[in-house]
């Protein structure tokens, strides 16, 4: 309806006749009787598509910088949660177009899903409120459950999109390496799908108007009620009820209404990004943790990104667990269980969800390797000649630093940490080997790990010194490296796409990402042979040394060495947080729909969408400041997280008690209440579009 105030005269029967009936409104059409829209039923099914898009991208997004960009972890978690504020961002400017001049529909079909990059923010501040529109006044109840529905079709499309996309980018290849392209194709032929199945609806919406630039209508209206109270300052003029009253000398009395109701929910809006801050986490940093834990469950094995499904999947059970079962026992219990109420245990509940995390992240470091610090480096030594060999590693001031004695081929347990006496060193190597005792020099700087390896020279040995992965962990990547003992250059085809050449005379490779999996037959050849080499399990995390020795009795084979172990801790073990953290968000952003919607001005339901989705935006930069800045290890900044919602949890538990919330008809203004004609002769209401 136009904002435009009606007013009620009273009307003689005898003196104006009967006007002729306006002709009955055609019903909307619904789906199988029902009171709801057929329309909505293009609207979410576009959603799910252009939610699978949306989310099937961003599920391979951090590997996509960590593993292809070769990006940090903190850079990663930075950019995603950039790319991830400015989507949510975008919003505020499609929520002004779609109110003021273009209209919902309008901008959904041609800004939002034309235009991906800047028409999310067309598409995010609008479907779900124009879903709304298509339901009339007295269907509230259903309109309630729509925006249920609504939420199901989002993951309904995330769920199926993050366990789909990252198969496409791990399990195929593309020119030897995981396939991005394939990975972010696809969702973005969801996009013109989207496209389609929205238009074919285009006939049976209801399009309510835009209803002009409302957006500068509100600042103009704030703006001139903070200038006229400045004006009017002194003690004189009297007081008026409300601040915003002030601007009663030129806006009228229903958009200062309608402001009014906008700036009590924005104000109770501050505290959520911190809620959006943890919730958008699951993509970059519990991703991050997936990818140091082991991913098989015995009955299937899991691409890092894919532990996301979780949350699309677990949302699906939550939220008519809530609807129907929970929320019903609560009130039941005769608890008044309000919107805020829920949207604070949803809080909580996160708050919970990241404590789980970080124990889990303290158990994670407990298993991996140590991390060399400053003045420190890790050494092993590996033992190739055909007898034991004792080691004594001596320092600048002729001090022993390392005893040992290393049997032929002996698989060496863990490696041992030196400290240096300045950022570079020379150690000085005594070995003794049947009865020679040789001596040798070898450099090394900090924070490096090392192999010394010893290898038979005619009647003596040798050693050399090879510098090992720059630091002990693989991004949870599978590593191979290779030594060649052979007296020519081997050739090893570790799949398809992938091969490496490893000189003659103990040549060593460089390390080289391959697949984790049984490898039993490794194709190899040399010059004027091909042999096969069996490597075993390549598991999750590890990198491996293979030396290829030619033995009399056994012929060619491949000593296997873990430089790095595999990853340990399953990845079950984050069940608990997505599960915690899941309920929240049911809880939270479900219930926040509903309540934006509902406490929105019939003129403003785009605006207060977009400034929900806002909070998002900021949450997620509170992300990118904090793993920028903060320089905390994981574990830490989880608690970090978990304590800071807590506080803004009470902070916003004291802001909900005091909130009334607006009901409908208190929204609307008096004319568009209904109300009853008085049958009689005398007079009858007669509603008029006409002003006094």
């Amino acid at each position: 309806m136009s904002p435009r105030k009606l007013f009620f005269s009273p009307v003689s029967i005898e003196e104006v006749p009967p006007r002729p009936p306006s002709p009955p409104k055609k019903p909307s059409p619904t789906i199988c009787g029902s009171n709801y829209p057929l329309s909505i039923a293009f609207i979410v099914v576009n959603e799910f598509c252009e939610r699978f898009s949306y989310y099937g991208m961003e599920a391979v997004l951090i590997l996509y910088f960590l593993y292809f960009l070769h990006w940090n972890e903190d850079t990663s978690t930075s950019i995603y949660h950039a790319f991830s504020s400015l989507c949510y961002f975008t919003p505020i400017l499609g929520a002004a177009i779609a109110d003021s001049w273009l209209g919902k529909f309008k901008v959904l079909s041609l800004i939002g899903l034309s235009l991906i990059a800047l028409g999310t923010g067309g598409i995010k501040p609008c479907v779900a409120a124009f879903g709304g529109d298509q339901f009339e006044e007295k269907h509230a109840e259903e309109r309630t459950r729509y925006f249920s529905v609504f939420y199901l079709s989002i993951n309904a499309g995330s769920l199926i999109s993050t366990f789909i996309t990252p198969m496409l980018r791990g399990d195929v290849q593309c020119f030897g390496e995981d396939c991005y392209a394939l990975a972010f194709g696809v969702p973005g032929l969801l996009m013109v799908i989207a496209l389609v199945v929205f238009a074919m609806g285009s006939k049976i919406y209801n399009k309510p108007p835009p209803e002009g630039n409302i957006v500068a209508q509100v600042f103009k209206c704030i703006w001139f009620a903070i200038s006229n109270r400045f004006k009017n300052r002194s003690g004189d003029i009297p007081k008026r009820q409300h601040w915003l009253d002030w601007a009663a000398e030129k806006y009228p009395k229903q958009l200062i209404m309608d402001v009014k109701a906008l700036t009590r929910v924005l104000f109770l809006y501050i505290p959520l990004p911190m809620f959006w801050a943890l919730l958008d986490q699951q993509g970059s940093r519990w991703t991050l943790q997936a990818i140091r834990m082991n991913r098989n469950l015995g009955f299937f094995v899991l691409q890092p990104d894919q532990m996301q499904v979780l949350n699309p999947f677990l949302v699906l059970i939550f939220i008519p667990l809530f609807d129907f079962v929970i929320y019903r026992l609560v009130s039941k219990c005769g608890i008044n269980f309000s919107s805020l109420r829920k949207m604070a245990v949803g809080m909580i509940l996160a708050c919970l969800a990241f404590a789980v995390a970080a124990a889990v992240e303290i158990k994670i470091n407990e298993m991996a390797p140590a991390q060399s610090g400053p003045q420190e480096v890790f050494l092993q030594v590996l033992n190739l000649a055909d007898d034991e060999v004792k080691v004594t590693v001596v320092g600048n001031e002729n001090n022993s630093l390392l005893i040992e004695s290393i049997k032929s081929f002996q698989k060496t347990p863990h490696y041992s940490k030196l400290h240096l006496k300045t950022k570079s060193q020379d150690f000085h190597f005594h070995l003794k080997y049947h009865n020679l005792s040789l001596y040798t020099e070898h450099s090394v700087q900090e924070k490096n790990w090392y192999s010394l390896v010893i290898r038979e020279d005619g009647n003596s040995i040798s050693s050399m010194m090879v510098k090992d992965t720059e630091s002990k962990t693989t991004n949870g990547m599978t590593t191979v490296r290779f030594v060649n003992t052979l007296h020519k250059d081997v050739n090893i085809s570790l799949s398809t796409d992938t091969s490496l050449n490893v000189g003659e005379d103990y040549g060593v490779s460089a390390y080289r990402t391959v697949q984790r999996g049984e490898y039993p037959a490794v194709h190899c050849r040399t010059e004027d042979k091909n042999f096969s080499l069996n490597l075993g399990l390549l598991d999750f995390g590890a990198a491996y040394l293979f030396v290829i020795t030619n033995n009399t009795n056994q012929g060619l084979q491949a000593w296997k060495i873990e430089d790095i172990p595999a990853n340990k801790m399953s990845i079950a073990w984050q069940l608990p947080q997505y599960a915690l953290v899941t309920a929240g968000e049911v809880m939270f952003s479900v219930t926040g729909l509903e309540f934006s919607y509902s406490q929105a001005p019939s003129s403003m339901k785009s605006v207060l969408q977009a400034a929900w989705l806002l909070t998002i935006a900021v949450g997620n930069i509170i992300v990118l400041v904090v793993a920028q800045f903060s320089g905390l290890v994981q574990w830490a900044e989880f608690i970090l997280f978990s304590c800071l919602l807590l506080v803004i949890c009470l902070i916003f538990s004291i802001m909900g008690y005091y909130y009334v919330p607006v009901k409908t008809e208190d929204m609307r203004g008096p004319a568009d209440k209904h109300i009853p004609h008085i049958q009689g002769n005398m007079i009858k209401l007669e509603t008029k579009k006409t002003k006094l």
